[in-house]
């Protein structure tokens, strides 16, 4: 597990400092991924002036936005696609631990980029930020990383067997952005898309973080958010787990 720990944070390293000659892509890049929650402020903020914990709740959706968007389509599908995947197969360790070294640099650059645009909408607005909400969201943001973290990467995996991984990726990030809280908040849904849009994934990866920070939940929706986090984080690591297997063994008897 150190040794594991150890080779991760070394990744990590590696790429972060890599991604320091692409600076003008990283923040094309992550200003994109503000875009639609600093749009939803907006509109929501516009639509709504009394409802103050909707812009909290948008600026929360931002922060999980830039801690949970994953580019594993093009971090893990396109060394499937060039080959090159056969490299990191030969290593003594799996090759899903460069990946997540990656994806902690990814972090740390979507963070040191994203947070002046948090800080300015929080200027901006004056909202409300109740501490025991926040705290009580923390939980919420680890599981939503994680979740969102196996769904991209089983997306991603399909690359062993399509060429169209990148547009299946999409279409999952269009789900999240249909389903999970950020086109529209899952509160304001109607009864029975409420339902299940609160017990999608969907939910889990999004917009459950940003309604437990905004203090938009009571205890028992907050309870059933976690169960259904951790219901999802189970199916989607053993979806992964069989797609991973399957699609090595399929890479590597074609000729990978």
């Amino acid at each position: 597990m150190t040794r594991s720990l150890r080779l991760i944070g070394i990744y990590a390293h590696r790429t972060f400092l890599e991604w320091m000659t692409w600076r003008g892509f990283l923040v094309t890049l992550v200003l994109g991924q503000c875009v639609t929650p600093v749009l939803g402020f907006a509109v929501w903020s516009a639509a709504l002036p009394d409802a103050s914990n909707l812009s909290t709740y948008y600026i929360s959706l931002l922060v999980v936005q830039l801690m949970t968007v994953f580019q594993l389509d093009h971090t893990l599908a396109n060394p499937i696609y060039r080959g090159t995947l056969s490299h990191q197969l030969v290593r003594p360790h799996s090759p899903i631990l460069g990946t997540l070294g990656t994806c902690f640099a990814e972090r740390l650059w979507f963070v040191i980029i994203g947070a002046p645009v948090v800080g300015l909408l929080v200027f901006l607005s004056n909202v409300p930020l109740v501490v025991a909400n926040v705290l009580l969201a923390l939980p919420a943001l680890a599981l939503a990383m994680v979740v969102r973290f196996l769904f991209t990467l089983a997306l991603a995996l399909t690359a062993f067997w399509t060429q169209q991984a990148h547009g299946i990726v999409a279409f999952g990030a269009t789900l999240t952005f249909l389903i999970g809280g950020s086109a529209v908040p899952i509160l304001y849904f109607p009864d029975p898309l409420r339902s299940v849009a609160e017990s999608s994934p969907f939910s889990a990866m999004l917009g459950l973080p940003a309604a437990i920070a905004s203090g938009s939940l009571n205890r028992d929706q907050v309870v059933m958010g976690y169960a259904w986090q951790a219901v999802w984080l189970a199916v989607f690591l053993i979806v992964t787990v069989v797609v991973w297997r399957s699609g090595v063994r399929r890479f590597t008897a074609v000729g990978g």
